[in-house]
Formats: C-alpha cells, sequence, structure tokens
C-alpha cells in the first residue's frame, strides 16, 4: 500500500506561499511568516509530504522531458511535424534562447520545491514530536536532489535562504543576496552536506514499515552521494559511497530488466529512490508523464513527445542489446507485454516504453512510478570511478554485472580508456530515458562528438542553460552564463 504521497496534493497556498512569488529566489513574498497562518493540523509530516508531491507536478511531465531527454541524442520531440511543444523543437534543435519556457520553468519549480523543504525543516525543528530527526532528513535529501538538478543545469546558482522561527514566526534568511550567484563549488558542498547529514540519521530501506515504502533511506542518501562526487570526478569519493549501497544488502538486481518497470518490481530489490504515483485509489499520480509520451494518433493514447532516435535505436544494435531495445522503445505495430496491440497507424514510429503505464493508459493522472535511482546504475557509478583510477578489474567486475542480466558478453582485457568509454555506453544503454543521458552527455566531454553525429549543432555555451531571462530581468546583477 503506497499512500505516503497521496496527500501531497495538499495545497500549501491555503496558508503560506512558498517559493511563489513573483522573485523565483525568494522563499516567500513576505519577511516573515506567521505561526496562525498555518493550519493547526498540519503536522510536520504533512509539510515533507508536500516536498515530494513537488515531484509528481505537470513540469515533470513535460518541460522535464525538454531539458533532459529530448535535448539529448536519445530521443526527438516525437508529435507531429507541426507541434513545436512550444520549445521542444527548439530544445531539440539546439536552437532555444534564455526566454525558452521548459528550462525556466524548471528552474521556478526547483526553487520552490526547495522552498517547501526549507520550511518544513524549520517546521518540524520547531515542532518537534514523532521521527522530526527522520523527517528533517528526507527534507535535506530532497533539497539535496533537487540543487542537484539545479547545478548540473545551471551551474553555479543562488543558495536559498533557510528559514527559522523566532518568537513563533518563520523568518527567513535576509543576508542572502538573491542576486548573487554561489560558485558551482560552494553548491556541490551544499548539496553534500545535506546528504551527508541524511545518511547519518536515514533508516535501511528494510526498516521502513510497508506504509511508509518510498520515503527517502539511507541507501538513496549514499547513492546520490556516490553520484554527486561522480560529476565532480571524486573517484574515491564516489567508490566508497557505491560500496556503502552495495554492501549493505538491502539491494540487488532484477533478475529480468524488463520487469524493472512492472508495477510489481515497484519500490523493490532494485529499487533505490522512486517518484511515488499508485495508491489503493489514485488520487493525483504523476501528472500526465506517461500521457504526454504515449503512442500519438487516433489509435493511440498520448501526445507522442519524447520519442526515441534512430540513434539510440543503432547504439543498441551496435551493442547487440535487444533485451534492453525491446523493454525501453515501443515499436509501431508491435504487442506489449499486457497484451496492447500498437496499431502500425501511430503517428511515430517509436515511443518510450519507461513510461508506459498499462493500468491508467491515456489518462492524465498516470499510476506508474517514476524510478530515480536504481542498484544498476550504482553499479555502473562504481565501474566508472575504479576505471578512473585505474583499478580495472573492479570495473569490468561490477560492468560485468549489469551486462550479464541482458546477456551481453563480459567484458575483458580492455585498456583504460576503452574500458571507461565501454561504461560511458553502458550508462547511455541501461538509463535510456531516465533522464541522466544529457548531463552525462555534458560531464564526460562527449556532448559536441555525439550532438554532431545526432545531426546537431552543439556550442560551447551548451554546457549550461542559460539562467532564465525573467530571473535576470528581477534581478539584473545576477551574471548570466557564459555565451548567452
Amino acid at each position: 500500500m503506497k499512500r505516503l504521497y497521496k496527500i501531497a496534493v495538499f495545497t500549501f497556498a491555503a496558508f503560506m506561499s512558498i517559493g511563489c512569488s513573483e522573485e523565483f529566489l525568494e522563499v516567500d513574498a513576505r519577511e516573515n511568516i506567521d505561526a496562525e497562518d498555518r493550519d493547526e493540523n498540519f503536522t510536520p509530516d504533512d509539510f515533507v509530504t508536500g516536498i515530494y508531491g513537488m515531484f509528481t507536478e505537470f513540469d515533470y511531465a513535460f518541460a522535464y522531458l525538454g531539458i533532459t531527454e529530448i535535448i539529448s541524442d536519445n530521443a526527438d520531440k516525437g508529435s507531429s511535424p507541426t507541434d513545436t511543444g512550444t520549445d521542444k523543437q527548439l530544445l531539440d534543435d539546439l536552437e532555444f534562447t534564455s526566454t525558452v519556457p521548459s528550462s525556466a520553468t524548471m528552474w521556478e519549480h526547483w526553487y520552490k520545491t526547495i522552498g517547501r523543504a526549507n520550511y518544513a525543516i524549520a517546521f518540524a525543528q520547531e515542532e518537534g514530536g514523532t521521527n522530526t530527526d527522520r523527517l528533517i532528513a528526507e527534507a535535506k535529501f530532497l533539497r539535496a536532489y533537487t540543487y542537484f538538478f539545479l547545478v548540473r543545469s545551471f551551474g553555479g546558482v543562488t543558495i536559498q535562504g533557510e528559514i527559522e522561527f523566532v518568537n513563533g514566526e518563520a523568518v527567513v534568511d535576509q543576508d542572502v543576496d538573491l542576486s548573487s550567484r554561489n560558485t558551482q563549488e560552494q553548491v556541490y558542498e551544499y548539496i553534500e552536506q545535506d546528504l551527508i547529514d541524511a545518511i547519518s540519521v536515514l533508516p535501511a530501506k528494510s526498516e521502513y514499515s510497508a506504509q511508509d515504502l518510498g520515503r527517502a533511506t539511507r541507501g538513496a542518501a549514499q547513492g546520490l552521494l556516490a553520484k554527486v562526487h561522480l560529476y565532480q570526478e571524486e573517484w574515491n569519493e564516489a567508490i566508497e559511497q557505491a560500496n556503502g549501497v552495495i554492501s549493505s544488502g538491502e539491494y540487488s538486481l532484477e533478475p529480468n530488466y524488463e520487469d524493472v518497470w512492472r508495477e510489481y518490481s515497484e519500490n523493490g530489490v532494485e529499487s533505490i529512490f522512486e517518484i511515488q504515483a499508485r495508491g489503493e485509489a489514485i488520487a493525483h499520480g504523476v501528472q500526465q508523464y506517461s500521457q504526454t509520451q504515449g503512442a500519438r494518433g487516433t489509435s493511440g493514447w498520448g501526445w507522442g513527445f519524447n520519442t526515441p532516435s534512430e540513434n539510440l535505436v543503432e547504439a543498441f544494435d551496435a551493442e547487440g542489446d535487444e533485451i534492453r531495445k525491446n523493454a525501453t522503445i515501443i515499436f509501431a505495430g508491435e504487442t506489449l507485454w499486457d497484451g496492447r496491440e500498437v496499431s502500425a497507424s501511430v503517428e511515430n514510429p517509436l515511443y518510450s516504453e519507461k513510461a508506459y503505464s498499462s493500468a491508467s493508459v491515456g489518462d492524465g493522472d498516470g499510476d506508474k512510478n517514476i524510478r530515480v535511482l536504481r542498484y544498476a546504475e550504482i553499479l555502473l557509478i562504481k565501474a566508472e570511478a575504479e576505471a578512473q583510477i585505474g583499478n580495472l578489474q573492479a570495473a569490468t567486475e561490477a560492468l560485468n554485472l549489469v551486462r550479464e542480466r541482458v546477456e551481453l558478453e563480459p567484458v575483458s582485457g580492455l585498456a583504460q580508456q576503452e574500458l571507461i568509454e565501454k561504461i560511458w555506453n553502458e550508462r547511455r544503454l541501461e538509463l535510456a530515458f531516465e533522464h541522466d543521458r544529457w548531463f552525462d552527455l555534458l560531464r564526460t566531454g562527449q556532448a559536441p562528438e555525439a550532438m554532431a553525429a545526432h545531426g546537431k549543432d552543439f556550442q560551447e555555451k551548451h554546457y549550461l542553460f542559460p539562467i532564465p531571462e525573467n530571473q535576470i530581468i528581477q534581478t539584473p546583477d545576477m551574471e548570466q552564463n557564459p555565451g548567452w
């Protein structure tokens, strides 16, 4: 039973407007948030649940797709040729500017999420009560996860002012200069500290009751910290955190790759963290995530955006990877695992199967959990970090565990750089349409060549998204990213 996030839709606006002010970086339009503004029935648990709820909003079903997948060589815009998806064609063609809505939408959404986390932490500290430390740790994990998106997308960003209660009033830190950006290093330090704090408090996955399954765990914080270190090329630290997840005994690979996205594997042995969508009755789900990516046309069930590229199909074929190709891509004319026949006349020849929702196909409110962090990725983080410091045997062993599941020949005898590139390719095939490909291309330096092979002109400025134009207007002293 996964009711944890079904109450995530309770309206914060009823008593406060965290992160919703015209200034995206402001926590609230007022300096103080009066204690009497809060409904007396709200608990710290409700506030933390509200943070989780931010990840089920429509922004993650459209704007998010544009800046994580459609922009990459894994995907094309999809839909119909005349439907630009507002700015999805611009992102697909790498012709976007600082005024495109998708990156601005996620900038605002991520800061709203951080605002909720800051308030939840302060409220829990003030109220105390059952599970206070754990709830604060959950909020810190979600805050770190959100800042990780911001720093990967925009580089150094403003670390939002935290909140404390003074004489019953929630007071925003007024020392934060909203027009000043913290350095990338400072943002990463902030993320790391949140995750270190969370690791020291959060329970292991097996220590949660069934009704709480899906909350952030110690393993989720360790796994995310391993990934954060990977992005900073802190190889030894990445290995240490990955090993912590591996040695915990809490996780393993699903025996069959295609089972990872089925209902029966949600929060299962491979799941380290995922966004919850299913309850006893669907109340909200992950709003339109499956619908926006569903097969398009009179015999389809969705909008048809974010379609797999021929470039991705060729990558699967080059590796002889039929298992992951068929589990990742819906082909026009095929019969899906649940018996649904996909008409050969749907508008696009390919669609994302990882977004497919069987029980609520075509519905706006989906029932499919979104996988965020899996055990397979932890193995690949370990493999890459081990290879980078020359531990080729350890790297190869971790890589082969992932390959073995999908019946690919084990790797052996590769030189260091060959092995690293093999691991990078494995990440692409294993994690396709899990919203990492664009950031992987950037951090590994593969973007110029990979995008050229995809027929797109990657320029130096594309290593970071532009700070949204509306933010620059509101805080004109804020420095824009290079080239924009």
